[in-house]
């Protein structure tokens, strides 16, 4: 073992020993060595600090307390910009689960079929190993990584500069792909570069807003919260197949029928083009493709729309009339848009609408994709995953030598062309290509569609590594090696949110056993692996983040204004783009106030494209449409973080349900609480009924929270986005004999 390496690793051991008992005032004023972070000189030990929250993309600021070095409990900040001393019932319970019992605390390599702990040397070893012996037999690309929207900026450029620059992977994606793919290539395509618009600010300055295929209510409570606080008695407007919680408090809820939302947009574009409520001003000076656009929507006549939607003619009109009579309306949408088959044209038709009637760039205004994870716009913008590091670009040449440059490497050592998408790598383990994947912070053996699929892909690879907070997940618990890393509050680095605001990440309390930070795991990987000196610049997260400062200098995301941590800390966050020499006089701002694009002309894009039917419509076998969303506030994706709360599972249905419309249910003699069997061509599961008219008949609603949800999905894929198409397929059910009532 070389000096270094022996080094870094006493240095991971001495920090393991120290955070074996409570949290003593030695290790939180521990530099930040290793990456394991540390409170800021300024915080005491008694004292009150604060952070962003570590569960959704709002990005809440917490004030955290700490007694004796140890948090004991939080608030919500009352100065912050953001969530203006609100927070849901995820952020008031962001720190009980850091304490479950099923932390993973120690590395776990499979031996005689089972996981047994080893040391981090052993772990290490293995890893290296057995990753570099799957590509001197299959080559460079028989090994890939799986990343995620939950570690903080400086882990994820660490993890993809490692892998891509170091470990001479080309092959690595996150599961932002799942949530966010769709809005980022939409932006990209129309705008020049993946850049949501918005300011939380829009919430309380808009007079109309269209939430399409979105439920802030319970997906982004904070959000809601902000358009409540709305002074303008807005026009709000909820366009999703189901009655969901936010649509009931719309004052108009379109029910269109699934997948239709494409041909409803354009055939609100010819509205308002034959009527001339289009502002030709900013189309002239700010677009290209209005033309084409104009001459494409032309067959979209009002009986074709009102067919297709299901929506009354004289509701289409009504809509068509309220955005033209807004003065400041915005469009917003979340997964009910992206996870869909043609999301990025959907996405598009809403920043088209944006675009002609001038309704971007103002207060209250924008085409605005809400963010789902907490730091999926740092995965967009850092990962090194769909793009190179700072929104550049691999395939490019110029881009690749930048970087090199900049972080004084070979060229070479950058891969010429972009990683497969997500459920290409999967494609490519299935058909034996890739061998080795090594899956962070994230569960696809839960998340992923189809998921019976994916979990029969476990036995085509030779080595699966998971990396996690949790050794319980349904991905650790098929794994051949795990690793224990620290969670949110027990590590330091930064968060994006859905409006571009980069916020603090602080360490305030000790991570459990062995486990440590993320950052910590990828430096120990390097230096095993042996490409160690290719990141010695990268030694704490605090100076990745100058690197990412630097590599941002000119790209729309600059941020070389930001001096450093102690000024995040200060303002409460700041949105990019932020250059040097710049001054913060407004901390809620929003892009293309001067009409100014990011395209090599400066001017937006005008995109459509014919909508294409279902991949899986109902039919006489599978006559029912299931739908799928978020089922509770208190609930996070797959439950691995919120299940771990008493308080939270307090807050949801501890059993999956199905909701299905009363008309179904007669005809069907189900009744409320009767467990009924669901069928897809993929998978069979049980759900107990709930019966409620929020779903439209022919239609029911599964939760995306629960363990079997995925075993139903289709794996259809939006063409340009890659990301999967969740949201509807073609079930059928039945009554389970038996089933209580």
């Amino acid at each position: 073992m070389n000096a270094s390496l022996a080094a870094l690793l006493d240095t991971a051991r001495n920090l393991i020993h120290q955070k074996s008992g409570p949290l003593t005032r030695e290790l939180v004023q521990t530099p930040g060595a290793f990456g394991l972070g540390n409170l800021p000189d300024s915080v005491q030990p008694d004292q009150t600090t604060s952070l962003v929250c570590g569960f959704c993309s709002t990005g809440c600021s917490l004030n955290v307390h700490l007694k004796d070095g140890k948090a004991i409990g939080l608030t919500p900040s009352r100065n912050s910009t953001v969530n203006l001393g609100m927070a849901c019932p995820k952020g008031w319970e962001a720190l009980s689960v850091l304490e479950a019992d099923d932390r993973a605390t120690s590395p776990l390599l499979r031996k005689d079929g089972k996981l047994q702990p080893v040391s981090w040397d052993s772990a290490l070893r293995e890893f290296c190993q057995r990753f570099q012996n799957i590509q001197q037999i299959h080559g460079s690309e028989s090994i890939a990584f799986l990343s995620t929207g939950q570690i903080v900026c400086e882990e994820m450029a660490l993890l993809g500069a490692v892998a891509k620059f170091g470990m001479g992977m080309v092959h690595g994606d996150g599961n932002t792909r799942q949530c966010m793919a769709t809005a980022a290539t939409a932006y990209k395509q129309s705008f020049g570069f993946d850049a949501p618009p918005f300011s939380y600010a829009d919430f309380e300055e808009s007079d109309v807003l269209v939430f399409v295929g979105a439920n802030p209510c319970l997906a982004h409570p904070i959000m809601w919260e902000r358009v409540m606080r709305n002074p303008h008695s807005p026009e709000i407007i909820v366009v999703d197949p189901r009655a969901t919680e936010t649509a009931m408090q719309a004052t108009l809820h379109c029910p269109i029928a699934p997948k239709s939302d494409l041909t409803l947009f354009y055939g609100l574009a010819r509205i308002l083009i034959e009527n001339n409520w289009i502002d030709p001003e900013y189309i002239a000076n700010y677009t290209n493709g209005y033309e084409d656009f104009v001459a494409h929507v032309e067959s979209y006549s009002l009986e074709r729309v009102s067919q297709k939607t299901g929506l009354a003619p004289d509701t289409i009109l009504h809509l068509a009339r309220t955005i033209h009579e807004g003065k400041r309306v915005s469009f917003w949408w979340t997964m009910g848009v992206n996870q869909s088959y043609e999301g990025t044209r959907v996405a598009q038709s809403l920043i088209n609408l944006a675009l002609m009637t001038g309704n971007i760039g103002r207060p209250g205004t924008g085409a605005n994709s809400i963010t789902g994870q907490c730091n999926a716009m740092g995965s967009r913008l850092f990962s090194n995953t769909t793009n190179l590091l700072g929104g550049h670009n691999f395939e490019s040449i110029a881009d690749r030598e930048k970087l090199a440059n900049l972080l004084n490497i070979e060229a070479s050592r950058i891969p010429d062309r972009n990683s497969l998408a997500y459920h290409e790598i999967l494609e490519a383990v299935e058909r034996g290509e890739i061998r080795g994947l090594w899956v962070i912070a994230t569960n696809p053996a839960h998340s992923w569609i189809n998921q019976n699929r994916l979990q029969r892909l476990r036995d085509k690879l030779d080595f699966l590594v998971v990396q996690d907070m949790y050794h319980s997940t349904e991905t650790a618990a098929i794994a051949d090696l795990v690793l224990p890393a620290a969670a949110w509050g027990e590590k330091e680095g930064t968060f994006i949110n859905s409006e571009r605001r980069i916020s603090l990440v602080k360490k305030v309390a000790p991570a459990p056993g062995q486990a440590l930070s993320d950052f910590a795991i990828f430096r120990l990987v390097a230096e095993y692996w042996g490409c160690g000196e290719m990141f010695a610049e990268w030694e704490s997260p605090e100076a990745v983040f100058q690197i990412l400062k630097r590599i941002s200098a000119g790209q729309p995301c600059d941020i070389t204004g930001i001096t450093d941590y102690q000024m995040l800390d200060t303002a409460g966050g700041i949105q990019w783009p932020f250059m040097a020499g710049e001054t913060l006089k407004d901390n809620q701002r929003r892009l293309f106030a001067d009409g100014q694009y990011f395209h090599a002309d400066r001017k937006a894009r005008f995109l459509c494209e014919a909508p294409r039917p279902l991949p899986e419509a109902p039919s006489e076998k599978f006559p029912f449409t299931l739908l799928t969303g978020r089922g509770s506030a208190a609930q996070w994706h797959t439950q691995t973080r919120t299940s771990k709360s008493a308080v939270l599972r307090k807050l949801y249905p501890k059993h999956i349900f199905a909701e299905i419309h009363p008309d179904d249910a007669e005809r069907l003699e189900i009744a409320g609480g009767d467990m009924i069997e669901v069928r897809s061509l993929r998978g069979t599961i049980s759900v107990r009924a709930l019966v409620t008219a929020c779903v439209q008949p022919g239609q029911i609603f599964i939760p995306m929270h629960y363990e079997t949800t995925n075993q139903l999905t289709h794996d259809a894929f939006d063409p340009y986005s890659k990301q999967p198409s969740y949201k509807a397929c073609a079930v059928a059910l039945r009554r389970l004999k038996g089933g209580s009532r």
